[in-house]
C-alpha cells in the first residue's frame, strides 16, 4: 500500500505531465481562437474542452498506473469512459462563460472551480476503478482542493482578463497558463492523492500482458493528443488566414468608408476612425447615442421613417443623407445599413457603411447651378436672338424658334441642310470665303448678312459666329448668334435716299432760280405780245407758248418741293374725272406705240382730298412710264378699287418687267431704269404721294409687267 501511495515510475509522470501540457496548451489555444474569430466557434469550443478533459484525465490515469502498473489489469473500463465524460462536462461548463462578448469576474470564479471539479472527479473515479477502498483526510483534501482552485483562477485571469488580453500578448500568456494549468493538475494527482488512504482486496500477481495494455492505452493516448494539437494547429493557421483576411477588410474599410454599428433600437455601440474623422465627434462622444446627434434637418420625418421600416423588415437600405458634424458643418454620405439578423428573422444590430460624396454632391450643385445659368442664358438668348448651331462642316444641327420665326422654315426642313438655304445672292462668294476662312481658323467673325426667308423675303441680320474648338485646337461646331436688323437697314436706306434727296433738293433750288427769271421775262413778253395782236392763228400759239410756260413754271415748283418742300394745299374732289382726263391725254400716245390703254372704274364718284395738278402729274409720269415699257406694244389697264377707306389706284403694264434687285431702288435720285431717264420723276411722284398721306407699291416681274399701286385716304361723306 505505501508503495501505491508514495513511489511511481518516473518516465510515465513525465510523459503524463507532457501530454498534460500540449493537451491543456491546445485547448487554451481553441479557447483564445474563440475570443479572436468569429467563425467555427462550436467547433473550437468542442475541441478545446474535449483537449482539456483528456489533459485532465491522463494525468491522473497515468499517475496511478505509474504507481502500480499491475492494478492495469484490474482497472474498470466502464468507470474510466465515465471518469472521461465528466472531465469534458466539467471543462465544458468550466470555459462556457469565456464563450461570451463580455467577461466578469464571477466568471473565473465559475471557470476555476469546474475545472477543480473537473480534477476531483477524475481523481475519486479513477482511484475508485482500479478497485480500491478509499478513505478521505477532509481538511486536507479540502485545503489541497482551494489551492488547486486558487491556480485555475489565476491561469484564467492571466490570459482572458481584458486589462492583459490583447493580440500583442497572447504569445507568452497562452504558454504561461498552460504550464500554470498543468501544474495544477498535477498538483491535483498528487496532492490529493496523499489527501486519501487506499486499500484493496485484491491479490497481487504478476501479468505479462499488463505492460503491453500500458502501452497501448499510452500509445492511443499520445495518438488522441497528437491529433488535437494537429486539428487545433491546422485550425489555428485556417483562422490566423481567415482573420488576416478579415483585418485586411477591415483595414481598408476603416480607410476608405465611414462604419458604425448600432444595437436594434438604433443605439451606437461601435465607430471606426474614420466615422470620427468626418464628423468632429470623438469615440466617447458618440457611443451610446443614436445617430439624430447628426441629423442636419435636410431629409423629412417620412425619409427617416422608410428607412427604418426597411430595415426593420430584415432588408438592405441604400441612399443618401446629409449630416451636420459636430463643428456645425455640413457633410453627405451615401450609406448602405445591412441588419443582423437572429434564428427568427428579427433584427439584432445593423452595420451603416458609409462613403463620403461631399465633394461630388458640392460638384453636383456646382453643375446644376451651371446648367441653370446655361438654360437662363439660352432662354435670354431665344427669346432676343436668332440662335443656330452646325457642325464642322456647316450642316446646321440645331436652331431656335426664332431662327424659324424669321426664315419662315420649320426646323425639319432646315436641320441638316447648310445656310445656302437662306442665301439671297446680296453678297459675293469672297465676301463668304473669308467668313469661313476666319472661322475655320479659330476666330470668331462678325458681320452683317442679308438672308431670304422661304416666302421669297429678305431680312438683314446682325451675326456673330463662335467656333468651338477641341483639344487640338480645330473647330468642331460652330454657333450663330443672329439679331434682326431689317428695320435699321430700312431705316439706313431711307436716310440714304433722304441724303439725296437733300443732295438733289439743294441742285434743284439752284436750277429752278436759274430757270424763274427767264421763264418770268418770257412769260411777260408773250403776254405784250398779246396786248397788239390780232390775229387768231397767232393768238393761238401765243396761248400755247403761255402754257408750256406755266407748264414749265409747275415744274420747277417741283423741284423747288424737293428743295424745301411747302405745305400742300389739298382740296376735296373727285379722283375719277382726273383720272379719265389723263388717261384721255395719252390715248394718241399709246395708240402710236401699238398699246391699248383701258380705265375701269366700278365707282361714278371717289372723293379725296389732293391737289389736282401734282396727281396729274403723278398719273401722266406713270402712265408714261407703262407705255414706254412696252416697246412693242401691249396692254397698259389703269383701275380703281375701293378697300378700307382707301382707294387703290393700279396702273399695270405687260412690258419688260423689273428685276427684284433693282425694285428696291426705285425712286433713289438719278436711279432709273430707262435708257433716257433722270430718276427724277419717280422720286418727285412718290414725294407728291407722300405729301397726300398715300403710298406706292411696285409689283413687277421680268417679262411680265409690272404694277403701281396707288394708295390714297378717301373723303367720308
Amino acid at each position: 500500500m505505501n508503495a501505491l501511495l508514495g513511489t511511481f515510475h518516473p518516465y510515465i509522470i513525465i510523459i503524463a505531465i507532457g501530454l498534460t501540457t500540449m493537451a491543456s496548451y491546445t485547448a487554451l489555444d481553441m479557447f483564445t481562437l474563440i475570443r479572436t474569430s468569429g467563425q467555427n466557434k462550436r467547433l473550437l469550443f468542442l475541441g478545446g474542452t474535449f483537449s482539456m478533459g483528456i489533459g485532465i484525465w491522463i494525468m491522473n490515469f497515468m499517475g496511478l498506473i505509474s504507481a502500480d502498473t499491475n492494478r492495469f489489469a484490474s482497472y474498470h473500463i466502464p468507470l474510466t469512459v465515465l471518469s472521461i465524460f465528466i472531465g469534458v462536462a466539467f471543462t465544458g461548463m468550466a470555459f462556457l462563460p469565456f464563450y461570451g462578448k463580455v467577461i466578469r469576474f464571477y466568471h473565473y470564479l465559475i471557470g476555476g472551480l469546474f475545472l477543480t471539479f473537473a480534477v476531483i472527479a477524475i481523481q475519486v473515479i479513477g482511484l475508485y476503478a482500479m478497485n480500491l477502498n478509499v478513505k478521505y483526510n477532509i481538511p486536507l483534501f479540502t485545503l489541497l482542493g482551494l489551492l488547486i482552485f486558487g491556480l485555475f483562477l489565476f491561469s484564467l485571469w492571466i490570459l482572458f482578463s481584458p486589462k492583459s488580453y490583447k493580440q500583442g500578448h497572447q504569445i507568452w500568456l497562452k504558454p504561461i497558463s498552460a504550464i500554470i494549468i498543468s501544474a495544477a493538475i498535477a498538483e491535483g494527482h498528487f496532492l490529493l492523492k496523499r489527501a486519501t488512504v487506499t486499500t484493496s482486496d485484491l491479490v497481487r500477481g504478476s501479468s505479462t500482458e499488463t505492460p503491453f495494455f500500458i502501452y497501448l492505452v499510452l500509445f492511443v493516448t499520445v495518438l488522441i493528443i497528437c491529433g488535437l494539437i494537429v486539428s487545433s494547429t491546422l485550425i489555428s493557421k485556417q483562422l490566423a488566414t481567415t482573420d488576416t483576411n478579415l483585418k485586411d477588410i477591415k483595414a481598408a474599410l476603416d480607410s476608405s468608408t465611414i462604419v458604425a454599428i448600432t444595437d436594434p433600437y438604433g443605439t451606437i455601440v461601435f465607430v471606426n476612425d474614420k466615422f470620427e474623422e468626418i464628423s468632429k465627434y470623438k469615440q466617447e462622444e458618440i457611443i451610446g447615442k443614436n445617430h439624430r446627434i447628426l441629423n442636419s434637418g435636410y431629409h423629412s420625418k417620412e425619409f427617416f421613417k422608410d428607412l427604418w421600416q426597411t430595415i426593420q423588415s430584415g432588408k438592405i437600405w441604400r441612399g443618401e443623407i446629409r449630416n451636420k458634424a459636430k463643428d456645425g458643418t455640413y457633410y453627405w454620405v451615401d450609406t448602405t445599413i445591412v441588419p443582423f439578423l437572429d434564428k427568427n428573422g428579427k433584427p439584432i444590430q445593423y452595420i451603416a457603411i458609409r462613403s463620403d460624396i461631399s465633394d461630388r454632391k458640392r460638384a453636383e450643385e456646382h453643375l446644376k447651378e451651371t446648367l441653370k445659368e446655361n438654360i437662363d442664358i439660352k432662354f435670354a438668348l431665344d427669346q432676343s436672338s436668332i440662335v443656330a448651331f452646325t457642325d464642322e462642316r456647316g450642316i446646321i444641327t440645331s436652331v431656335n424658334d426664332k431662327f424659324c420665326e424669321i426664315s419662315k422654315y420649320s426646323r425639319e426642313e432646315i436641320l441638316g441642310r447648310d445656310h445656302n438655304i437662306l442665301n439671297s445672292g446680296h453678297h459675293s462668294k469672297v465676301y463668304f470665303k473669308d467668313l469661313w476662312k476666319t472661322i475655320g481658323t479659330g476666330h470668331v467673325w462678325k458681320g452683317e448678312i442679308r438672308n431670304r426667308a422661304k416666302d421669297g423675303t429678305y431680312y438683314w441680320v446682325d451675326t456673330t459666329i463662335v467656333p468651338f474648338l477641341d483639344e487640338q485646337g480645330k473647330p468642331y461646331q460652330y454657333l450663330a448668334i443672329r439679331n434682326d436688323i431689317t428695320e435699321r437697314k430700312q431705316t439706313e436706306e431711307v436716310l440714304h435716299r433722304q441724303d439725296k434727296l437733300a443732295a438733289v433738293g439743294q441742285l434743284a433750288a439752284g436750277v429752278a432760280h436759274e430757270i424763274r427769271n427767264p421763264l418770268t421775262s418770257m412769260k411777260g413778253y408773250a403776254e405784250f405780245l398779246q396786248l397788239d395782236e390780232k390775229d387768231p392763228d397767232r393768238m393761238e400759239f401765243l396761248n400755247i407758248i403761255l402754257d408750256e410756260i406755266e407748264r414749265v413754271n409747275t415744274i420747277v415748283e417741283d423741284f423747288m418741293v424737293l428743295a424745301k418742300p411747302k405745305v400742300v394745299e389739298l382740296e376735296e374732289k373727285n379722283v375719277v374725272p382726273v383720272i379719265k382726263n389723263v388717261v384721255s391725254l395719252l390715248e394718241f400716245e399709246a395708240r402710236k406705240k401699238n398699246v391699248s390703254l383701258s380705265f375701269d372704274c366700278n365707282e361714278e364718284i371717289i372723293q379725296i382730298e389732293c391737289d389736282e395738278n401734282r396727281l396729274k402729274q403723278v398719273f401722266l409720269n406713270f402712265i408714261k412710264n407703262g407705255i414706254e415699257a412696252m416697246p412693242n406694244g401691249g396692254d397698259l389697264h389703269v383701275k380703281t378699287i375701293i378697300q378700307d377707306n382707301n382707294v387703290q389706284i393700279s396702273i399695270q403694264d405687260s412690258g419688260v418687267g423689273i428685276p427684284k434687285e433693282k425694285l428696291q431702288k426705285l425712286g433713289e435720285p438719278f436711279y432709273t431704269t430707262k435708257k433716257n431717264g433722270n430718276g427724277l420723276g419717280l422720286m418727285v411722284s412718290f414725294k407728291i404721294i407722300e405729301s397726300h398721306n398715300g403710298k406706292v407699291f411696285v409689283e413687277s416681274e421680268p417679262n411680265k409687267g409690272t404694277t403701281f399701286n396707288i394708295f390714297l385716304p378717301t373723303k367720308i361723306a
